[in-house]
């Protein structure tokens, strides 16, 4: 007879699982495989932390948002967020399925251009784009978002002394009822300042204004903002048709689309509370459609979503640590994954699987990862299973923004690992070692001897 692990009696409350109106329900259940791999196989293979990908996840992500829209809108054209997840292997499937590259830094830019994304249909946004950076958008005829005048001026003045031109957008900014208003970034709609720079751009011969660009907010709980936000860009389209008989070719309306996963402080689950593609593209088309262009004139719909294509293609994979009980008297559970590397654990109820069977026993315990920080904490409170030194657990849906917000701090980044169509595994990043560090350090002569 085999001997079961011991644990000391205690008197606690027991939770069943989070209500909903039929009765009670548990997310919880072993996560044994991934797309048909054996998690253990994974782990044993590449190590523990990992990152998983799905690169059939990532495909039916995409051909579902393109369906979304497409079945409402003649034309669509998607851009991939390389701020999202920018590792080469995950781009390129979405450029294999026909996005576009929009980037945000020249980082980004020069990836996309490696990558094999033709110049012309790279959307380069931001903020921070310096001379050199201009220079070479123009050179490669790609799509300019202007983000403020200095940006404005700088372009026009690399324009006119070199005798090029360029086609170019201007980022608005709007009241769309949601709070807080992203208006850093852009120009205001409502002030006017978006009609003056759409004037000054008009006056420029050098450059050719194509289209006009919002992105009003991240994970966006209701589609409504949307409408308003397209709304909005419809009516300065329509005056520039009107004075200047310019026909605005496309309508970038950003990203924001939400995941499932369940925000911090949420009563409800994520799933049961975000709208569908079906919801935004419905806000979105809607209003476009029913604003009054001729049918020959609606200009083409561009979407820069991130986070709503790759959040549930990816898994994090770990082990547990050790065990222990807090001072309140609660269970600890210490995984070796930390926010080092899971980076949206200060935004998300991460949903936490065991990787094995478990007991039917239950109860409330605090999450923390390996660092030497108190702020180490991937769920302050979670409905787990009791487990032990050397069990494995599976993080989900972490594929949004991890993967380039992770850094290095007392632990280095682990392996990304890519489950492709026929269920073959690769290493698409490989972890980093201390070479990979010292790689990037100098030691002046004078540091390099001591004696203690």
């Amino acid at each position: 007879m085999e001997n079961t692990t011991y644990e000391k009696p205690s008197i606690q409350k027991l939770n069943s699982g989070a209500m909903n109106k039929f009765a009670t329900r548990t997310e919880y259940k072993a996560v044994t495989h991934i797309e048909g791999v054996s998690v253990k196989r994974l782990i044993g293979k590449y190590g523990s932390p990992v990152f998983v990908i799905s690169e059939r996840q990532l495909r039916m992500n995409y051909r579902n948002a393109v369906h979304a829209f497409r079945t409402r809108y003649p034309k669509v054209q998607f851009a991939w967020s390389y701020k999202t997840n920018y590792n080469n292997a995950v781009c390129n499937i979405f450029h294999q399925e026909g996005s576009w590259a929009e980037v945000v830094s020249m980082f980004e830019y020069n990836k996309a251009l490696r990558n094999g994304v033709p110049g012309n249909k790279i959307i380069f946004n931001g903020p921070d784009k310096t001379r050199e950076d201009l220079q070479a958008a123009i050179k490669n005829q790609s799509l300019i978002h202007i983000d403020h005048f200095d940006e404005l001026y700088m372009l026009a003045e690399l324009l006119q002394a070199s005798r090029q031109t360029a086609r170019v957008a201007i980022r608005v900014n709007m009241d769309t009822g949601i709070y807080p208003m992203w208006s850093r970034f852009g120009f205001n709609y409502e002030n006017g300042q978006a009609w003056e720079a759409i004037t000054k751009i008009m006056s420029i011969p050098e450059m050719e204004m194509v289209g006009l660009h919002c992105h009003i907010g991240t994970f966006m709980l209701s589609a409504k903002p949307y409408a308003t936000a397209a709304w909005k860009l419809c009516d300065l389209a329509i005056n520039i048709k009107q004075v200047w008989n310019k026909q605005i070719q496309y309508l970038d309306m950003g990203g924001g689309f939400a995941s499932s996963n369940t925000l911090k402080g949420s009563y409800l689950q994520g799933a049961d509370v975000i709208p569908t593609l079906d919801d935004y593209a419905d806000a979105i088309t809607s209003t476009i459609l029913n604003f009054g262009f001729a049918p020959e004139d609606l200009p083409t719909i561009m979407l820069e979503s991130g986070r709503v294509m790759v959040d549930d293609a990816a898994w994090l994979l770990g082990s547990v640590i050790a065990s222990k009980k807090m001072a309140d008297g609660r269970n600890a559970l210490i995984i070796d994954i930390g926010v080092n590397i899971l980076f949206t654990a200060f935004w998300y109820d991460h949903k936490i699987s065991p990787a094995q069977e478990f007991s039917d026993y239950m109860e409330d315990m605090v999450v923390y990862g390996p660092l030497c920080m108190n702020i180490d904490c991937i769920r302050e409170s979670a409905n787990l299973p009791v487990l032990s030194k050397g069990d494995q657990v599976v993080i989900h849906k972490v594929g949004a923004y991890n993967m380039t917000q992770w850094m290095q701090f007392i632990a280095m980044r682990p392996k990304i690992v890519l489950i492709d169509m026929d269920g073959h595994t690769h290493v698409i990043r490989e972890s980093e070692s201390l070479d990979t560090m010292l790689r990037y350090e100098c030691k002046p002569a004078h540091l390099k001897n001591f004696k203690l």
